[in-house]
Parts: structure tokens; C-alpha cells; sequence
């Protein structure tokens, strides 16, 4: 998976060939480190991390296989995924103890992360995470249609979109970006384009692996943690599931969020009723960043 150089941030090598994009501003501590969700890589989450490093020092990261990142058998563990980024922070000279701040899949990645090695974590901001138990405790029609989708997008992996379909997923993307420098907008827009595959390889063992990781794991350490729960709409969770499906598939959603809040004895939980599951932290930047500073307040 060959690219061009990266907009921003440099290839940190691990010692082994892997080389591991980073990209660090802002200065102070708690170190503020971004996880990506599935199908999304670090400067997505560029316009938040700008506004974090006005307070503290503020990273962005693409895991292996992912972004700029060197390629990675797909999908991986969570353990895979969170050594390799002690070894990255490690390797960057990142000094801890580290806030972390997961979207969906990487709120799973940073409890995981904050489990395993808790004297590194300062704190945990999840931003409308996956939870373990998501599929086994939603409704049967959900579980039904959820392995349909799964199936569909197995196959739809080994398409190939016309020329056409291509420039109109350009025509898109740049748009949503629009509020990104320049600079960075048609670099990261391409290597979406030239990514997807794999971004759709990343999560195809969360609800049985990844999961029944989470469930055995260490407990949650005594850290200052936030859940942002998105319950308003999301474009693409709307194209997915009937409104009535959705409603009780949010409503499970916003119990989980609750157990994962109550894990930690500083755990708190907001509910978001104006902001989606993808692009929360666009659509909600003041409440990220009312978190985050709420986190360095309270990890102090």
C-alpha cells in the first residue's frame, strides 16, 4: 500500500520495518492522544486536535494498516493495536501519562489501552464508543440485519468502482472536508480514496474477538472518564437501519454508555441529542473540548 508523504505529522520507525505516522502539537500535560474510529485515519480529527493543543500537548496517530501508516494484516487484536502505540508514543519520546480520547472502535481500543497499562493513563474520553456487548444484547431484527450488512460488505470489498463513482466520492469528500487547510483536504481525501479496503477490513472481528477481549480484560483503572453519547442524527446510521430499529438500537446504546461510565468510580456519561455517531466531534467540538478540559482538571 504505497503513498505519498503524509500533509503533516512524520513516520516514526518501531524497529522493525513498521513505520507508524504521528503527528504532535501543543505543549503541557496531560498528553491529549486521538484514536481513530474504523474507516476514519488521524486527520479526520485534525480541526479537534488543533483546538486541544491550545491547552495541552495534542496527537494524532494512524495505527498499522490504517491512514499513513505501514500496511498491517487486517483485522488485528486489541492487544495488537494497543502495544503498537505504547511503542509508537514510546518511540516518539510522547511523554505521559496520556488522556485518551477513542471515537467508536478506538473507545474500545483506549479502554483496552487504559486496562492494561493504567499508570500511563491520566484519563479516558470516549466518543460514542463500541461496546462488547452492542450486538449479543440488541434486539433480533438488529443481530439479523447486522450479519446481512456484514455479508454484503465482504462482497462489495472485492469490487471495483468506475471512474465515475470515483470522482463523485471525490466531489463528496472534498466538500465534507471543506473546512480543512488546503494543504491537508486533497491529501487526505486521496488516501481515503485509496484506503477504503483496507478501512473496511479493520472491524471484522469487533464483535467476536475485540469483544470477548474487552470482557476478559483487566477492570477499568480509578481514572477521570467521560462517555459522549450521540443520539441525534447520523446520516449514515439513518441509511442503515428503520427509524423504529434505530430508536431502540440508540436506547441500548445509551445504557451501555452508562455501564462504561459507572467502570470507573470518577466515570460520568453526557447524552448528546444534537450530534451524530460519525462526525461528533465536528458536530459537537465545545463538548469535546468541555471534556477535555474537565479531564485535565480532575486528572490533576
Amino acid at each position: 500500500m504505497a503513498c505519498t508523504p503524509p500533509p503533516l505529522g512524520h513516520l516514526h520507525d518501531l524497529g522493525d520495518g513498521r513505520r507508524l505516522l504521528l503527528h504532535r502539537s501543543g505543549t503541557g500535560g496531560p498528553t491529549a492522544v486521538f484514536l481513530a474510529g474504523a474507516g476514519m485515519m488521524s486527520l479526520d480529527y485534525l480541526n479537534i486536535h488543533r483546538r486541544v493543543a491550545e491547552r495541552t500537548t495534542a496527537v494524532l496517530y494512524d495505527r498499522g494498516g490504517n491512514g499513513w501508516s505501514h500496511p498491517a494484516e487486517l483485522p488485528r487484536t486489541a492487544a495488537e493495536v494497543t502495544e503498537e502505540l505504547r511503542e509508537l508514543l514510546h518511540a516518539a519520546g510522547v511523554p505521559g501519562p496520556y488522556l485518551l480520547i477513542g471515537h467508536s472502535l478506538g473507545g474500545a481500543y483506549a479502554r483496552h489501552y487504559a486496562r492494561c497499562f493504567p499508570a500511563e493513563v491520566a484519563g479516558l474520553l470516549l466518543l460514542d464508543p463500541f461496546h462488547e456487548d452492542m450486538v449479543v444484547r440488541a434486539p433480533q431484527r438488529a443481530r439479523e440485519m447486522l450479519d446481512a450488512m456484514l455479508d454484503q460488505m465482504a462482497a462489495q470489498e472485492a469490487a471495483e468502482f468506475t471512474p465515475e463513482q470515483v470522482a463523485q466520492a471525490r466531489v463528496t469528500m472534498l466538500e465534507h472536508f471543506a473546512s480543512w487547510p488546503e494543504s491537508v483536504r486533497g491529501p487526505l481525501v486521496d488516501r481515503h480514496l485509496a484506503t477504503w479496503r483496507a478501512a473496511g477490513r479493520e472491524n471484522q472481528n469487533l464483535y467476536d474477538k475485540v469483544a470477548d477481549e474487552l470482557r476478559t480484560a483487566p477492570a477499568t483503572p480509578d481514572v477521570p472518564l467521560i462517555v459522549l453519547t450521540a443520539m441525534g442524527h447520523d446520516a449514515t446510521q439513518a441509511h442503515l437501519w428503520p427509524a423504529e430499529l434505530l430508536g431502540e438500537i440508540n436506547e441500548l446504546k445509551r445504557r451501555l454508555h452508562a455501564e462504561v461510565a459507572a467502570e470507573s468510580p470518577r466515570g460520568e456519561q453526557r447524552v448528546l441529542g444534537d450530534a451524530g455517531h460519525g462526525w461528533l466531534h465536528e458536530e459537537r467540538a465545545d463538548a469535546v473540548l468541555q471534556a477535555v478540559e474537565d479531564l485535565i482538571i480532575r486528572a490533576r
